[in-house]
């Protein structure tokens, strides 16, 4: 039996003109209409994706670099700039110097002190002791039998030198950063007798120094009374450089 074509046109593809195809349509065959399907090309897509994606994180990009000179460089070098000007002391550490002009250290921060014509600072687990690199307590608990047996060995050697039965807590005790610069009035006057006899002084003339730069707390209520001991120290060598007569 022979094939005939079939009398029903098949569609067409039309050309693509500027990102539009045309089709022609069964049911208007031969009718010369064409159905047309709009689409913008691949490539249209791709860069309008990008200036989308782009106008988002820019805000981001300008907002990071933006915050980043402000709060990275112009505010801490301002800040730092004021801190320079009204308070230079504070801003440069609280250093002390000796009278030629060398640095001896910082009222900000503990040092050793152990000869007996100055005042002792508190105990420090800092390091090897006053370790301003390896800043800490001990981490010793109250029931620990090491800080225990520490604690009642210290209070014993300070009980037999001063005679004392009562001891300051901050005397054998050490503080969190182990760098504490100052003490208790009371364990500074604990220290007085031993100091006065070292400087061939008095005890109440080291006692009415020590007295003199007891910092009251702060407005008044903000902290406790306390004593420098390096800005005391430096106290007892320019008011008694040299050992005296002792009264008699």
């Amino acid at each position: 039996m022979p094939l005939h074509r079939s009398a029903v046109p098949l569609p067409q593809m039309g050309e693509e003109k500027g990102g539009a195809v045309s089709i022609s349509s069964p049911a208007n065959a031969g009718e010369g209409d064409h159905e047309v399907v709009e689409g913008p090309p691949r490539r249209a897509k791709l860069v309008t994706k990008a200036t989308d994606m782009l106008s988002e994180i820019r805000p981001a990009i300008v907002s990071t670099i933006l915050f980043t000179l402000i709060l990275g460089l112009a505010y801490p070098l301002a800040i730092t700039g004021v801190a320079q000007a009204a308070f230079p002391y504070q801003a440069g550490g609280s250093l002390v110097t000796d009278t030629a002009g060398h640095v001896i250290g910082s009222a900000l921060i503990a040092q050793p002190f152990a000869r007996d014509e100055y005042l002792h600072p508190r105990p420090s687990a800092a390091g090897a002791g006053y370790d301003p690199t390896s800043s800490g307590g001990s981490n010793y608990g109250p029931l620990n039998p090491d800080l225990a047996k520490r604690v009642a060995g210290d209070a014993d050697a300070l009980r037999k030198s001063t005679g004392h039965p009562e001891i300051p807590d901050d005397a054998i005790t050490t503080s969190g950063s182990g760098l504490d610069p100052d003490i208790s009035p009371a364990y500074a006057s604990l220290q007085a007798d031993r100091i006065a006899r070292a400087r061939g002084a008095s005890a109440d003339t080291v006692r009415k120094l020590i007295a003199g730069h007891t910092e009251e707390p702060l407005l008044g209520f903000i902290g406790q009374p306390h004593v420098n001991v390096l800005m005391t120290n430096r106290a007892l060598d320019a008011a008694l450089p040299k050992a005296q007569p002792k009264p008699g």
